[in-house]
This record gives structure tokens, C-alpha cells and sequence, in this order.
């Protein structure tokens, strides 16, 4: 939406004021009028008089776009309410509540995109305020700024009605929570990101609730009854669905008899043996549900419980923890408890410095493998700076291996002899941080999962690990 008022911008560059008002008479629809007045806010601003009197009152571009925004919302044009709302520089009601509904209960809310525009709202402000700090993080896209609005409403609602939709969630970072909208209603309706997005900001605001909901519980979205339905899971997407459930129960809700079981297991299958020894998976029905899965948490946060107080053990046994350039140092642990909210935030903090919510996700997983090693594996020391994006991308090196063994689906991507790259330099397959997008859609159990995958990077990686020899991976 931004990208085409751009385009219609420079279409109006070389016309005067008043061949402009003949253009807005003349238009035949709302789009047009609304790309128009759109230029003409941007290059006069609201309170321009137009040359036109209506009962001995000069006609501002604001009243102008004021009777578009009456037309809009009277025929249900939501993209064009949104977009008109914005430039009149309209905030919705109780702004400022929601927000600090959101506040009170521990959350904290960023707004804007990821890296280099999020803007993080950690105490409560006044409503006009907040309408400022959102539309500036923004920049020129007033659509975007006032769906914020809108999801912040809605998200507010949520959380005082239905507060476990928000476990395990420290921040909302409401710019990436738009954006997995838009990929959520790309995939249902199978088309392109930018037709998505209009697609998006042209929901009515009762699809738009609901399509928010299914976000965060993590169901399936019809957009053509705006129906929701979560289809029972059969056999083997039904085994990896649990899994990753457990896989994010995994602290809390494990016995420790089960979990010594698990882990014996696990390291018995992986760190003595080739992957490529076992059995391959059965495929997937559904074609990326883990990309799916994982971009949905990373994008809204969500980590397994006690995760906090286990990366806070980690760093007892190393002398930080480095993720993409950002190390959480071992100091920490001498100035904050396992269980304090600022502990977590900092952990948090670091998190977030990665763009990319499915590669958050993957680095999630790769802190608990860390926190499986630490609790289990016989040693007093990890390392001096253990660097957690190592694990992820070591395993993905060598799920790229056994996959050219298998002749797995990468072979048609990133594991082929002669790679290609892909748009901007990246890879053929599109996959963030250069991890290959057949690893992200890996269910986490099995052979060819990607807990496997973590553990026998960890074990490469890890200095406390020997590497060479036989390991023994008994556990008493």
C-alpha cells in the first residue's frame, strides 16, 4: 500500500493546485480521490486552502479529507477508513487503557519494524502521545500506524478476557505481529506479500479481531468465512505436534525420571552415530507448518516456561552467551536472581536484536539444547563465550549433509553441488539468516528434526565436549 502511494506521488509532482482539484472532482472512485489527497496532505499539509468556499468557508484539504473518510467508512472501504484515519491524524478510543492494560500485566509493547525502527513502550503515556510515538516509528505509512492502534485495542481485550493466550510473553512487538498477518493471509489465500498486505489493511475490523486471535493461539485462519477451525491433527503430524508442544513444556512439565530417559536416548541416537544411519521421517502432509509454527512464536515472542531462569544457569558455567554480536554476560547472574522480570528483559533484549522471528525461534531451541547440556553432561565449565547462532547454523550445515545423502527435498535448494543465490544475495530458497527454509520447516522429533540436528552441533561446537574419540553418553 505505502509502495503504490509512492508510485501516485510522483505521478501528481508536475501538476498545479488547481488542475489537481479538477483531477479530485473528476475522480471516478475513492482510491483515486483518497491518492490525491494523500499528495496533497503530504506536499501542502492538512489546513491548505484548496481555492474552493462552501457557505463563505474556505475548503482546507482537511475537510476535504474528512467527507472521504465519512464516504469510506459509509461503504465499508476499510483500507481507505484506515488510511484516511491516519492522515487526520485520528487515534482510536481508549489508546492509552489498552496500552496500559498491557503494561500492568508485565508486558511490554514495541511498535515499528525491526532492527532499525522498533520503538519499545515500557511505561504509560498519554494518548495523543502514543498516537505521536506509533505513527513517527511509521515513518509516511499512516496505514500501518493506525492498524497498530487498532491491534493494540484488540490485543488488550485479549489479554483481560483471555490472559493465558499470552503465557510465556514478555514483549509484543507489534510491527512483527503485523507482519505474520500479512504472511498468515499470503498463505490462505495464496498470493504475493504486497497483495497481502492489502489485502490485510482491507479486513473489516471483526476479520481483523479475529484473524489477531488465531495469531496468538496459534490456529488456522479461513479468510473466506472468517471462520476459525483447528483440524485434529492425524498420525505423524499429530506425533510432531506434540512434540513440539513438549518441546516448549519442556522445563516445567517433565518429570526428571522422563527427562533422564529423554535425554539418554537423544544423545545415545545422535552424538554417537551419522543421522543418516536412521530412518528418514515420513513427509510432511502439510507443507510448512514448522516455518509456519515457528514464525507465528518468534514473532510474538514466545519461549518455553522457566526458560529465563535456564538461561541464567547457563551462564554459571560459561562467561557469556553470544547471539548475532549482543552477549548476554556471565555478570548478570551476580546482579540479578534466576527469577527477576529485569533478568528476563535483559535475555530479552538480546533476543530481539534478531529480525528474523523464525531464526529467533531456531536460537530459542538452541538455548535449551544448551540448557539440556548443562544440566546433564558431567562438567563445570561450557566454554568462555558460547555462542548460541554457531549451534544453529552448525546444525544446518549438517542437516544440509544428510540431506545430500537422503536426497532430501534441500537438494533443490541450498544442498545442490552449485548453489544459486537468491533475491539480494541470499539463498535460492528464501531462507532468513541464510539457513536453509527446508531446516525451519523440520518438525523438532525424529531423527531428522532439529533438536537431533542442535545436539550434534552442540557437541561440535562446545569446547567441553572431546573431539575426538568415543563419547560416552551414559547418564547415571
Amino acid at each position: 500500500m505505502r509502495g503504490e502511494r509512492v508510485a501516485s506521488d510522483a505521478v501528481y509532482e508536475n501538476v498545479d493546485l488547481e488542475e489537481l482539484m479538477m483531477q479530485l472532482r473528476e475522480a471516478e472512485n475513492l482510491e483515486e480521490q483518497g491518492d490525491i489527497l494523500h499528495y496533497l496532505v503530504v506536499q501542502f499539509g492538512l489546513n491548505h486552502e484548496t481555492g474552493s468556499v462552501i457557505e463563505g468557508q474556505a475548503v482546507t484539504v482537511k475537510d476535504l479529507l474528512k467527507d472521504l473518510y465519512e464516504r469510506a467508512c459509509h461503504i465499508k472501504h476499510w483500507a481507505l477508513v484506515r488510511h484516511t484515519a491516519g492522515m487526520l491524524l485520528k487515534r482510536v478510543e481508549d489508546l492509552a487503557k489498552a496500552v496500559t492494560d498491557l503494561l500492568v500485566r508485565q508486558k511490554q509493547v514495541t511498535v515499528g519494524l525491526p532492527p532499525h525502527n522498533e520503538v519499545t513502550i515500557t511505561a504509560p503515556l498519554p494518548s495523543s502521545e502514543l498516537r505521536l510515538l506509533i505513527h513517527q516509528a511509521y515513518g509516511a505509512d499512516e496505514s500501518t500506524a493506525m492498524l497498530t492502534q487498532e491491534l493494540l485495542v484488540y490485543l488488550a481485550m485479549f489479554i483481560r478476557t483471555e490472559p493465558s493466550l499470552f503465557n510465556e510473553m514478555l514483549r509484543l512487538r507489534v510491527g512483527l505481529i503485523i507482519q505474520v498477518m500479512a504472511s498468515e493471509l499470503a498463505r490462505t489465500i495464496k498470493c504475493a506479500a504486497d497483495v497481502a498486505s492489502d489485502h490485510l489493511l482491507n479486513l473489516s475490523p471483526f476479520e481483523m479481531k479475529n484473524l489477531l486471535h488465531h495469531i496468538m493461539s496459534g490456529k488456522e485462519f479461513n479468510i473466506g468465512s472468517a471462520v476459525m477451525s483447528t483440524p485434529h491433527p492425524a498420525g505423524g503430524e499429530a506425533l510432531g505436534l506434540l512434540c513440539y508442544v513438549l518441546l516448549y513444556s519442556w522445563f516445567a512439565c517433565f518429570s526428571s525420571a522422563f527427562l533422564l530417559l529423554l535425554v539418554r536416548s537423544t544423545i545415545g541416537s545422535f552424538l554417537g552415530t551419522s543421522a543418516a544411519e536412521g530412518k528418514a521421517e515420513e513427509p510432511d502432509e502439510r507443507h510448512g507448518q514448522w516455518l509456519r509454527r515457528r514464525r507465528l512464536d518468534g514473532a510474538l515472542n514466545r519461549v518455553p516456561r522457566n526458560f529465563y531462569p535456564q538461561i541464567w544457569k547457563i551462564l554459571g558455567k560459561c562467561k557469556g552467551i553470544n547471539i548475532e554480536g549482543k552477549v548476554i554476560p556471565h555478570s548478570l547472574t551476580q546482579e540479578m536472581t534466576a527469577g527477576e522480570l529485569k533478568f528476563a528483559l535483559e535475555v530479552e533484549t538480546v533476543l530481539n536484536t534478531i529480525p528474523q522471528p523464525e531464526y529467533r525461534q531456531l536460537v530459542v531451541e538452541a538455548l535449551m539444547v544448551l540448557s539440556l547440556v548443562r544440566e546433564y553432561h558431567k562438567t563445570d565449565y561450557l566454554g568462555d563465550i558460547v555462542s548460541a547462532q554457531d549451534i544453529v547454523h552448525v546444525a544446518s550445515n549438517i542437516f544440509l549433509s544428510d540431506q545430500k545423502q537422503q536426497d532430501g527435498d534441500a537438494t533443490l535448494c541450498c544442498a545442490r553441488e552449485k548453489r544459486e543465490p537468491g533475491v539480494g544475495g541470499g539463498l535460492a530458497c528464501g531462507g532468513a539468516a541464510y539457513i536453509c527454509q527446508h531446516f525451519y520447516d523440520s518438525a523438532p522429533s525424529g531423527s531428522y528434526g532439529t533438536m537431533s540436528y542442535m545436539i550434534r552441533a552442540a557437541t561440535a561446537t562446545l569446547n567441553c565436549f572431546p573431539q575426538d574419540g568415543e563419547l560416552d553418553c551414559a547418564v547415571s
